[in-house]
């Protein structure tokens, strides 16, 4: 790898982490959502980044991509399971974490979290030049599983580059045969969740966070300032609350003519079965010549 995109990757890691912490200490009963999420972003920017993808904050059954919509008013409550995802890029490479606060009063949730976070590190002991992706996923099972819990099956770690939050190889939370490998000059995150359920998601809810997957056909009726806009964040993921200074009508009418061509990909919250929690913990990793770096740590 470059040493400029490994300074990149290792100053988003930075931020990223930063901005993680800061969530954990400010995330509390009566907060409201949207307030931490527009807060990370702006930290972010404050130390040179940009985001990698829209700050998200998801509760209890709810296991990843909810992201606040420009008027949400939601808080924070007492017993929630609470995970928060930020990523950062500089210069377009992506760094990708998160963690997961317990706000119940009695610390119910914590062992749940806890056994997401165990995994995260049993999964980074496991890593080494030529490991097959499902004995990571084998490393992540075994614990959280010892735990009492099911990790999410349907949920995977990912590779990172640059202006791309998602590459391959898929890194699983569960033990499986192939699936490819991790190699040295790789960076990639690793993100286990546990959950009280089944361990399997399904879509569900109204999308805040999109996608342009492929180059816009220049319709007629496509306002071209919103489409100018979408198209600066050169294909990472955007969230409606982008787009606050531009007019609303007109935002929405062009996301929904972008869809309707197949050119924006809409992504909905993840949920359980409503009644179950879900935690979560990420981290992003550099494997170079020295070994692992963990460049969210």
């Amino acid at each position: 790898m470059e040493q400029a995109a490994l300074d990149s990757f290792r100053k988003a890691g930075r931020i990223a982490s930063e901005c993680r912490e800061w969530a954990k200490e400010n995330i509390r009963p009566g907060v409201r959502i949207r307030h931490v999420l527009e807060t990370i972003e702006a930290r972010i920017r404050e130390q040179g980044g940009e985001p990698g993808f829209p700050a998200q904050s998801s509760r209890n059954f709810v296991a990843a991509h909810y992201c606040s919509s420009p008027e949400d008013e939601q808080a924070y409550e007492e017993g929630d399971c609470v995970k928060v995802d930020i990523g950062v890029h500089v210069d377009g490479y992506v760094a990708d974490t998160a963690a997961s606060v317990d706000l119940s009063a009695d610390k119910r949730w914590t062992p749940l979290i806890e056994s997401a976070r165990n995994a995260l590190s049993a999964a980074i002991l496991a890593i080494r030049d030529g490991v097959q992706v499902g004995e990571i996923g084998g490393a992540i099972e075994r614990t959280i599983t010892k735990a009492g819990f099911q990790p999410v099956r349907n949920l995977t770690g990912h590779g990172l580059g640059r202006w791309k939050v998602h590459t391959a190889p898929q890194i699983p939370n569960y033990a499986e045969r192939g699936g490819g490998s991790l190699r040295s000059g790789m960076v990639f995150a690793i993100e286990p969740f546990a959950s009280t359920g089944r361990g399997y998601i399904r879509e569900a809810g109204k999308a805040e966070v999109f996608m342009l997957v492929r180059p816009p056909v220049k319709a007629k009726g496509l306002d071209r300032e919103v489409l100018k806009a979408i198209e600066g964040w050169r294909g990472l993921p955007i969230a409606r609350r982008y787009f606050n200074h531009l007019d609303r009508e007109m935002v929405e009418d062009t996301l929904s003519k972008l869809a309707r061509q197949g050119s924006l990909v809409r992504y909905p919250p993840l949920v359980e079965d409503e009644g179950v929690m879900v935690a979560q913990y990420e981290h992003s990793i550099y494997l170079g010549p020295q070994g692992v770096e963990v460049l969210t740590a």
